[in-house]
């Protein structure tokens, strides 16, 4: 464990990945090396480049490094090749884990929840057998390739845990059970958890924020609480319009089919079902009659049950600072992102990053309010993208997989240059596209998306996400299969992003590119 007995009087090194979720781990892992006076820096890191050359440059500074969501599916050892005396810890929910990582257990100390089920092979299985083989053999030449046997253990082990998709939960959640553990967990790193997964540990919320029912302790406990409630799955529709809510959130736009002069109208119809002025609805929310936000809720779900979507009213956590500011857990996700990547100001990664970290802090709410206006305009730019992108039919099928190309001149496609923003753009088109196409088969095909990067370069960003199913097991096998048709075709790729499903390519290796990756997934 990260505990001060293991670090004390010892500085720590953090590499931090570029997502919410490790924004999140972070904020806790930095509170309790606050509890125990632990020295540490942190340095954020967007990919695998990044994360070596940080490493080479502290790595005679420090002896203790910990990985957020970086780290776990490489070999750390061969890439790192750091001194037998340096400890590297990972908590990365990122999967498969690289098998070299889980049985070095003397330098790598993966931080993983007990239940995590990561489904390894024996270390006999794997290690073993090749030295048997190598016995076999007698005189072969040195160098040899390891045992074929071995090799395709490996391979099969991977393409089965890749095919089973996910990751391994939230490493939020695995920060907040340490500190749970070590008896330091605070509400606000309850609140961290929640922004990332608001499934678990309801339990934690009534034993952080309970209170009796007599007026004198019905006051917000040291002006922070955090509430299990439903509500409306519309984004950011408390600190925007309803109207804008409803035009540029994924669901809503894509049962509605927004996009078309149909949409326009059923969207009218659904306000009118709704029994709300179209002035109430156009202005902020905040300052509707207080008489419609009574009911409102209740009103908009009834109503959205008539126009098949029968999901608006969701279970979700909010959080209240005093009595004035509440923010819903999907608010502090887009407001996070938004900061991270935004493109407004000629700034660092680094300098976004830490403006986005520190929007999570209940002292700074005049960031966090910065980060929802900055993602409001990310969602109208997804969606009017979405929009043009399926009245122009840019979605194509492949084959085996759905592909849409974003042309350079396309506009806001500077944002959808940033891999978190191009993922997001990703999910609301196969939604939207499955939505409006009438092919079955199209609808149950995974989708492949490029944006231009680096016009100098000519390269483009690509990234593929799994077929848009009801599960929540979501599979993604594009990670394995953009190396091996990368290798396949010698295209010109770069494999820099701790998420394999997004990779970097140029611009006239493309079709060569995606041939390779037809035939390999047919």
């Amino acid at each position: 464990m990260l505990s001060s007995v293991v670090v004390f009087l010892q500085r720590v090194l953090l590499l931090v990945a570029s997502d919410v979720d490790a924004l999140c781990a972070c904020k806790i892992l930095q509170a309790l090396f606050q509890c125990d006076h632990v020295q540490y820096t942190l340095v954020p890191v967007s990919g695998w480049q990044e994360l070596e050359t940080a490493f080479l440059e502290h790595k005679d500074q420090f002896k203790y490094f910990v990985f957020i969501n970086c780290g776990a599916n490489v070999d750390l050892l061969e890439i790192l090749q750091p001194e037998e005396d340096i400890i590297l810890f990972v908590c990365d929910t990122h999967r498969p884990i690289n098998v070299v990582n889980i049985y070095n257990e003397t330098q790598v100390k993966l931080l993983v929840k007990q239940d995590d089920d990561l489904e390894i092979p024996a270390y006999d299985d794997l290690f073993r057998d090749e030295e048997e083989d190598e016995e076999d053999s007698g005189n072969e030449s040195e160098g040899t390739e390891p045992s074929e046997k071995r090799r395709r253990l490996e391979e099969v082990w991977f393409f089965q845990l890749c095919w089973k998709g996910g990751g391994g939960g939230r490493s939020a959640m695995v920060m907040f059970d340490l500190a749970w553990i070590m008896s330091k967990d605070l509400n606000d790193m309850l609140w961290y958890v929640y922004v990332t997964d608001i499934g678990t540990l309801q339990r934690h919320v009534s034993r952080h924020n309970h209170r009796n029912e007599d007026d004198e302790n019905s006051l917000s406990i040291d002006c922070m609480r955090i509430a299990f409630e439903y509500d409306l799955r519309l984004a950011l529709y408390q600190h925007w319009s309803l109207y804008e809510s409803l035009c540029n959130t994924c669901y809503t736009s894509a049962s509605l089919k927004l996009w078309s002069v149909q949409g326009q109208k059923r969207l009218q119809e659904l306000l009118a079902d709704m029994g709300l002025p179209l002035k109430q609805v156009k202005q902020k929310f905040h300052s509707m009659d207080i008489s419609l936000k009574e009911n409102l809720q209740e009103m908009i779900e009834e109503s959205a049950n008539k126009f098949g979507m029968k999901d608006l009213r969701v279970q979700t956590f909010s959080i209240h600072f005093g009595f004035k500011n509440k923010f819903l857990a999907s608010d502090v996700v887009y407001a996070t992102v938004s900061l991270m990547e935004n493109i407004e100001k000629d700034e660092s990664e680094t300098d976004n990053f830490i403006r986005a970290l520190d929007s999570l802090s209940r002292s700074n709410l005049d960031k966090l309010r910065q980060g929802l206006e900055l993602a409001k305009k990310q969602l109208r730019a997804i969606q009017q993208t979405v929009a043009s992108c399926i009245c122009t039919n840019l979605v194509i099928s492949q084959g085996p997989f759905l592909y849409c190309y974003l042309m350079e001149g396309t506009p806001d496609v500077k944002l959808f240059s940033k891999p978190v923003s191009l993922c997001l753009l990703s999910k609301y088109l196969l939604k939207s596209f499955v939505c409006s196409t009438k092919n079955k088969r199209c609808k149950l095909l995974p989708l492949i998306m490029a944006a231009p990067m680096n016009v100098e370069q000519a390269t483009v960003i690509m990234v593929g996400i799994p077929p848009e199913t009801e599960s929540s097991d979501k599979k993604n096998f594009f990670g394995r299969a953009f190396e091996k048709a990368a290798e396949s075709t010698n295209s010109r790729t770069l494999h820099n992003h701790f998420d394999m499903s997004i990779i970097e390519l140029k611009m006239e290796d493309r079709s060569k590119f995606l041939d390779a990756l037809t035939s390999l997934l047919s």
